[in-house]
């Protein structure tokens, strides 16, 4: 991603420090944030300064490294368990946390500079896939479309490139004219903070539409197609992404509008049979009831947005099932979402 004509990761690993952009601070403010310990980048991921599937992998991964770097010769592997344990408790929804994990703590057991090469492979592999996903994806796409998405799931949200703006980035350095519709993504307003911020950065035609209009711009023929990303896609190709995804999955096959999720293979969870038994992350009732930002005079501000004393139910996620899902567009192709394409793609058969 290029920011100011400097080219960035998202996040990355020099040393024995996780260096990340801080996404908290966007789009009033762009910062770099160093985390100098597996417990920092552990905080990172909590609080949200990292967030998206492949951006969250690649920062556990990264903190699965420093967790080895860490860990003194005598006690090592309760040491290195521990850290596992942590880091996986860290956000429950997104596949790629666990596979990064998983991935590096196996390499942690040979050596440590072991868990540092595979961390690294685990990043540089979510950004060739990202880049791969743009140059399926961009077959759907045709000049003059109207697309809408929902959500992040563009630079911020993985190593670079994205999933679901990855092919919107390539049609327009293809000249293409395309229009973008970000839903703001309520209650964070990932659409409106970061997806609007990364398009303007790349100079892509868009606008911010409230989460509840896009049935209705659907309704009136404006949409030509919706894509998302996705956080976990099950077995049977049920698909979990941030909470609204799922209305809007009812509202484009109500009106014929293509439905697709753009995400890796390290998405998919052949462990988990469907939707059902994907965990759903509830967050904390403030980030409904406050919302902060810039004030006129330049100062941050968070501020009480709904009825004092009442409370809130903020699930992050929700699961679409895959009845209404068009296509998964991956780094090896676009699928159907179903359990027997998902199995096939998985095990290399297609």
């Amino acid at each position: 991603m290029r920011v100011n004509g400097i080219d960035y990761r998202t996040v990355w690993m020099e040393g024995r420090s996780v260096f990340l952009i801080e996404q908290n601070l966007l789009p009033f403010q762009f910062s770099i944030h160093e985390a100098k310990s597996c417990a920092e980048s552990c905080h990172a991921i909590r609080t949200m300064m990292v967030r998206g599937a492949g951006a969250i992998g690649a920062i556990a991964g990264f903190a699965m490294a420093q967790a080895a770097l860490e860990a003194h010769e005598q006690g090592f592997l309760s040491f290195l368990q521990k850290a596992k344990t942590e880091i996986e408790s860290t956000r429950p929804t997104a596949r790629n946390l666990f596979y990064a994990v998983e991935k590096v703590y196996a390499a942690a057991l040979i050596s440590r500079s072991a868990a540092v090469s595979v961390a690294q492979q685990v990043a540089d592999r979510d950004a060739a896939d990202s880049r791969k996903i743009g140059e399926f994806g961009s077959e759907l796409i045709q000049d003059g479309m109207n697309i809408e998405t929902h959500c992040n799931a563009g630079w911020l949200a993985f190593v670079d490139y994205g999933t679901a703006l990855s092919p919107i980035y390539q049609v327009h350095r293809q000249g293409k004219k395309i229009f973008v519709y970000a839903d703001e993504t309520r209650p964070r307003s990932q659409g409106a903070r970061l997806t609007a911020w990364e398009l303007n950065q790349a100079g892509v035609p868009h606008t911010i539409i409230p989460d509840n209009a896009g049935a209705y711009l659907m309704s009136l023929g404006k949409i030509d197609m919706m894509i998302v990303g996705a956080d976990r896609i099950a077995a049977n190709g049920d698909v979990a992404n941030k909470i609204g995804t799922l209305e809007k999955a009812i509202a484009a096959k109500e009106f014929g509008v293509p439905f697709y999720v753009a995400a890796p293979t390290s998405t998919f969870d052949q462990e988990c049979p469907d939707g059902k038994s994907i965990p759903i992350e509830e967050r904390s009732a403030d980030e409904v009831l406050f919302q902060d930002g810039l004030t006129s005079d330049g100062r941050h501000e968070k501020i009480l947005v709904c009825s004092p004393g009442s409370s809130a139910f903020n699930p992050a996620f929700d699961v679409t099932p895959a009845k209404y899902i068009t296509g998964i567009i991956t780094e090896n192709g676009i699928i159907k979402a179903d359990g027997g394409t998902i199995d096939h793609l998985l095990n290399g058969k297609i």
